[in-house]
């Protein structure tokens, strides 16, 4: 059987009844099984009828869509974590920035990491690059001026929002243009509230 005839079997399955074969018209509706959405039925008297010969296929099906569901990840614009490749969730307090290579690990790995580590009596170091974890503020301030010197997007971008933050804009502007132009989205967005409140820039709508 061709392609062509396979789809004009499907098309005709899918719009008449699987176990009388009454077909979908004005005035008979047809029903999808709720478990699969496989098939369909013009009554519940139907669906019973043909419960044996479709009920394999039915829980086979619904297993499939239960992991489908089950392992359905939400969208997410903080892009995924470099180790499980599983999208970082909008959280801030489920994933951690590492200074040492500006990665954003998720915290699964993070602990899955800490775990590894204390079981082989390990010292603590980046989950991704293996650097020794920072012990101080100093110690954070040190990696993120060494990213920044290579010109990192995510280490500009932080150095910029420090600034922001003590509201130093005009300390901030020079940062955040630089990560902005490497493409940092958050960087873009930091930039247009400055430009939208004229924080360290004079106010421009059109910038903003």
């Amino acid at each position: 059987m061709s392609s062509k005839d396979n789809h004009e079997v499907d098309v005709a399955t899918d719009s008449c009844c699987a176990s009388c074969g009454i077909a979908e018209v004005d005035e008979i509706k047809l029903k999808k099984c709720d478990d699969c959405d496989l098939v369909k039925y013009c009554s519940d008297k139907c669906q019973q009828d043909h419960r044996p010969n479709h009920e394999a296929v039915c829980k086979e099906r619904a297993v499939v869509l239960r992991d489908e569901n089950l392992f359905r990840l939400p969208e997410s614009s903080r892009g995924d974590c470099p180790i499980c490749c599983l999208p970082i969730s909008l959280d801030n307090l489920k994933s951690t920035l590492q200074t040492c290579c500006s990665k954003l690990i998720c915290n699964g790995c993070v602990y899955a990491n800490m775990l590894r580590e204390r079981g082989n009596n390990l010292k603590h170091r980046c989950p991704f690059c293996r650097h020794p974890m920072p012990k101080t503020k100093k110690e954070n301030r040190k990696n993120r001026k060494k990213r920044v010197a290579v010109k990192d997007p995510v280490a500009l971008r932080e150095l910029g929002g420090e600034h922001y933050d003590k509201g130093d804009y005009s300390g901030a502007f020079p940062y955040l243009t630089e990560a902005a132009a490497f493409g940092d989205m958050y960087a873009h967005y930091s930039l247009s509230v400055m430009y939208g409140e004229g924080k360290g820039v004079e106010k421009d709508d059109e910038m903003a």
